[in-house]
């Protein structure tokens, strides 16, 4: 049926230690989730949104359209909850997105130098629609793809999962990539984001999440939120936004956010902004890490992100331009930053970074963890 809109409810029970407890707290808890499903018109063709809440303040929005994340609600300090990413008035207006609100990025994210590639040899082309380089997958990239999406039976949490296959040669790639996205919100408000992906032949593989943040329930910019990176180290980039090569110490640099700063505080010493990748570990070894923490102390929330990926791409929405007006707020330059946890950009390029190649038999497998409280 068209428009069919249908809600799902866990109750779930949680029993406590009683002995341990203390005395003005529950011996029992009672967690409800909430699960709301949409269908929507994308462009045509049949999408759905969801919209999970845990009970505790969080509610999130995604839709399998481009894999999705339209909206995050969290409590701030008084317990009042508020959207703390860039969206659209409604989630069709995804359809003519161009800054990657919320979007899954890929197949591969961030930018290829000139859209070309060598893999065992073979030289390949992808679209340049970035200036000369590639950027987030192409033209029609995964973001504007609609993704396979059913329900998930978990325990504890409500999640979705999606799938895409993208056929061998898809904007210019090699190989048949099979690829899972699950998105799961537990009772602890924490969203974790699992995402892998095989191939039937040698490729390349570099998908992230691309959700603007700004913690001050949209009443400023983000220049005043207080941020965290964990890298000792960032690679510098040539005027399009390709990596030099080199990885350089954050220490002395206006990058260097391993103790916490005010996002504005030295970003005029940067030029245009902060659009660099950030080094959390030289080498890929695949565990989980803390990349970020941000803070807004007018709200009191705190965003925490993990990943198990070497970099995190740190941006702080340069390219925003007034176009876009949404619940009455423009967002201009510096309105959002993005965090998002990757390969180094054009590592296919630069072999000296770690490898984005995945082959046959293996899994690419990449683990988002978003963590939100208040302080």
């Amino acid at each position: 049926m068209k428009n069919l809109t249908y809600f799902l409810t866990l109750t779930l029970f949680f029993c406590m230690a009683s002995c341990q407890a203390p005395k003005e707290q529950k011996t029992e808890e009672q967690i409800k989730f909430e699960v709301m499903v949409k269908n929507i018109k994308m462009d045509g063709k049949d999408a759905k949104v969801f919209n999970l809440k845990n009970g505790n303040g969080m509610e999130v929005e995604l839709t399998n359209y481009g894999a999705t994340i339209s909206r995050i609600l969290v409590p701030d300090r008084d317990g009042n909850s508020g959207n703390i990413m860039l969206t659209y008035n409604n989630v069709e207006d995804f359809l003519t997105d161009s800054y990657f609100f919320g979007a899954t990025a890929g197949r591969y994210a961030n930018r290829i130098a000139k859209g070309k590639f060598e893999l065992d040899g073979q030289a390949y082309s992808l679209a340049t629609n970035n200036g000369e380089n590639h950027l987030h997958g192409g033209q029609v990239g995964f973001n504007q793809r609609i993704w396979d999406a059913e329900m998930m039976e978990l325990e504890n949490a409500v999640g979705v999962k999606m799938t895409y296959v993208s056929p061998d040669g898809e904007e210019g790639y090699p190989g048949t990539l099979t690829t899972t996205m699950t998105f799961v919100l537990a009772k602890d408000n924490k969203l974790t984001i699992d995402i892998e992906a095989t191939t039937d032949k040698p490729t390349i593989v570099n998908i992230t999440q691309h959700g603007y943040f700004n913690l001050s329930d949209m009443k400023e910019d983000i220049l005043g939120h207080e941020m965290t990176i964990f890298a000792d180290y960032y690679t510098p980039v040539d005027a399009g936004l390709i990596p030099t090569g080199e990885i350089a110490p954050v220490a002395g640099t206006p990058f260097d956010f391993t103790t916490s700063h005010k996002i504005g505080e030295r970003i005029a010493d940067t030029g245009s902004g902060y659009d660099h990748n950030f080094v959390v570990k030289k080498e890929h070894d695949g565990q989980l890490a803390k990349m970020a923490e941000a803070y807004h102390a007018g709200t009191g929330r705190v965003f925490i992100m993990y990943s198990n990926m070497p970099g995190v791409q740190f941006y702080t929405g340069n390219f925003l331009d007034g176009k876009q007006t949404t619940n009455g707020v423009t967002y201009v330059k510096n309105y959002g930053f993005c965090v998002e946890p990757q390969f180094f950009p054009d590592s296919p390029n630069r072999p000296d970074f770690p490898s984005a190649r995945l082959n046959p038999g293996e899994t690419y497998s990449h683990k988002i963890e978003y963590v939100f409280g208040v302080r």
